[in-house]
């Protein structure tokens, strides 16, 4: 049986509030402890372009650590999402620190003019996550559209809190489930339904 999506929305409302209410000291470790356990996955998971998200509505700010990451090795790519006049796919524009953006129709810079990438791997944040890794996002779909147009598929890292973590989400008929989680805990590789893990 799934939520309904007053359900949904009232819950999304419950944890987007529950993490812009984190006290900022303990906002600084977490994020301090999501930065190192950031690395080494990017490092073992041997990408080189990396699509993340600006942080919106007191979720995790992974620029610094990405920064880091892309000036350790020539040939990497960072890429900011581009949200669509109309309903569609994200659109992964190249960006760095000193590249020109813009507020889209949410409010959220994105980059303004840069070439088009096709990220390796995406940071998605989650509003609400569980260990399959079926997420809530803010209810648009762009992120389910975009795996599903985006070959081959990237890999998928949900980023978030712990105080985000849920029991379990009603996934919905097309929803995608990631394939990592990274909180302040670490990072782990999703359960999928099989008993299996994400690659």
């Amino acid at each position: 049986m799934q939520a309904s999506s007053s359900d949904r929305s009232k819950l999304r409302k419950t944890l987007i509030a529950r993490r812009e209410a984190l006290p900022d000291a303990l906002r600084m470790q977490h994020t301090a402890a999501i930065h190192a356990a950031l690395r080494p996955l990017l490092e073992g998971l041997a990408v080189s372009r990396v699509g993340f998200c600006w942080p919106y509505r007191g979720e995790v700010d992974l620029r610094p650590a990405l920064l880091a990451w892309l000036a350790a090795a020539p040939r990497r790519l960072l890429a900011l999402p581009v949200v669509p006049d109309q309903v569609g796919a994200l659109e992964f524009r190249h960006w760095f620190s000193d590249t020109p953006l813009a507020s889209d129709r949410f409010g959220i810079p994105a980059p303004i003019g840069t070439p088009r990438v096709e990220p390796e791997l995406l940071l998605v944040p989650v509003n609400g996550f569980d260990a399959r890794g079926y997420r809530l996002g803010y209810g648009g779909g762009f992120f389910d559209r975009t795996l599903a147009a985006l070959q081959p598929a990237p890999i998928t890292v949900g980023v978030g809190f712990e105080l985000s973590r849920l029991t379990q989400v009603d996934a919905q008929a097309h929803d995608r489930p990631l394939d990592w989680i990274l909180t302040e805990d670490g990072c782990q590789p999703c359960q999928r339904e099989d008993g299996g893990i994400a690659p």
